[in-house]
């Protein structure tokens, strides 16, 4: 494989200039594709198969509380190692660059986990190796987000981020099939998703030329120790404002969609009262694929057309609280379908282009990975809690109506809030 020139700017911090190529980005989407099939999968679909069957003899219930239990301990690790991990990867010296080690460690982690994963039989060896798997997904996606900011122009970042959003939808859908067609074992699919992973990551991982820190980088950030690493996480937002008002938004608008979508199967089955709940979420995943790759695809790079952020965020988060709304007035087949072109229209002009909006709102080129760490926590966070928030409201609202309208509140919260960023259009 072809590697990449080495970039042009010589030091670590410089901003960006040169576009990167078509191969670049390819390499750079696949590896995105592995770690969303190993994270969402699992959400969607093993993880509440496999803990309904460790609860097989209670009600259902039951078993949605333990699932959004299991998830949400995972995401209390995640949103403490975020911020660590981006801090980590700042100040790495190696010759292999500051970003690919992490990127390495990460997927190969998410491999292990989810190969263990799949044997669990006990709630507690289930929190335990899920826990795992989102430890490597973190300690990836930190470092790839970082990466964008180190490497893409800001004028070609709503086309990147786009590249980011296709394969998460895409990933669901493959990975569903592998799960429910090819390897019909609770064991077998983790597995493959775990092979898909380390797999799709190999390409990137060549290709990236990371550019070293050199001594007078590394000692801008001073020694690497404890105590330096968790003061530099913070982040004040009365200096950083807009940095700010993005992270609340990202919380909002993905957990209005966390809360929802980690709940469809349990929604399809014990509301809709599917025959075959499974095939009705594949159905519906594959109307939602279509729609969000297009959308991030063309929202992505018309954003940087018009170098507009804002309103495509505002658009996105309305456009997941109408499909939230649907679902809570009108449950049925019909709406859940239209619900799934909403949330792809929704979600493909969210993830394109709060990423590049994300990347311009940094504080400071020399600790990217840190505050790309902290914007990934609005991302990891809210699909780790979502089950067990989506579980509460359940519990508390008697029924899945006020699931669905605590999504659509929350969404529109989200779009509304990003508005208060000023220093992007």
């Amino acid at each position: 494989m072809t590697a990449e020139p080495r970039p042009h700017e010589l030091s670590a911090y410089a901003e960006p200039t040169r576009p990167v190529r078509a191969g670049w980005i390819a390499a750079f989407a696949g590896v995105w594709l592995g770690l969303w099939m190993a994270q969402l999968v699992p959400v969607q679909v093993l993880l509440p198969l496999q803990i309904a069957d460790q609860h097989r003899t209670e009600d259902w219930l039951a078993s949605l509380v333990a699932y959004g239990i299991v998830s949400a301990v995972a995401g209390t690790v995640v949103v403490v190692a975020y911020p660590i991990v981006g801090a980590l990867s700042d100040r790495t010296r190696s010759r292999f660059g500051r970003r690919r080690p992490w990127i390495l460690a990460g997927v190969l982690c998410v491999g292990v986990g989810l190969s263990l994963l799949g044997i669990q039989t006990e709630t507690i060896g289930t929190v335990a190796t899920w826990t795992l798997t989102m430890l490597g997904f973190c300690m990836a996606s930190a470092a790839l987000t970082a990466v964008m900011a180190d490497r893409v122009p800001a004028g070609q970042r709503g086309l990147v981020s786009g590249w980011i959003s296709a394969p998460n939808a895409l990933g669901i859908l493959l990975g569903m099939v592998l799960v429910t067609a090819v390897f019909t074992t609770t064991a077998s699919g983790y597995l493959a998703l775990a092979v898909c992973a380390v797999v799709l990551a190999v390409p990137f991982l060549l290709r990236l030329r990371d550019i070293p820190l050199t001594p007078a980088e590394a000692a801008m950030l001073g020694p690497l120790t404890i105590g330096a690493v968790l003061s530099s996480i913070w982040v004040d937002p009365r200096r950083h404002p807009d940095f700010a008002w993005t992270v609340v938004s990202r919380v909002l608008i993905n957990l209005s969609n966390a809360i929802a979508t980690t709940m469809l199967l349990y929604f399809f089955t014990f509301a809709l009262h599917l025959p075959d709940p499974t095939e009705f979420l594949v159905f519906t995943t594959v109307i939602y694929m279509v729609v969000t790759i297009a959308a991030s695809i063309g929202f992505g790079k018309l954003s940087d057309v018009l170098g507009r952020r804002r309103v495509f965020v505002l658009a996105s988060g309305a456009a997941q609280a109408v499909a939230a709304l649907l679902l809570a007035v009108a449950p049925a087949e019909s709406t859940a379908i239209v619900g799934a072109v909403l949330l792809g229209l929704g979600q493909g002009c969210f993830f394109a282009v709060d990423q590049a909006l994300a990347t311009q709102v940094l504080p400071s080129a020399e600790t990217r990975g840190k505050d790309v760490g902290i914007m990934n926590i609005a991302l990891a966070g809210p699909q780790a809690f979502g089950p067990l928030l989506g579980a509460g409201a359940v519990v508390l609202f008697g029924g899945f109506a006020g699931l669905f309208l605590a999504s659509g509140v929350i969404g529109l919260l989200g779009a509304v809030t990003v508005m208060r960023v000023r220093s992007v259009r």
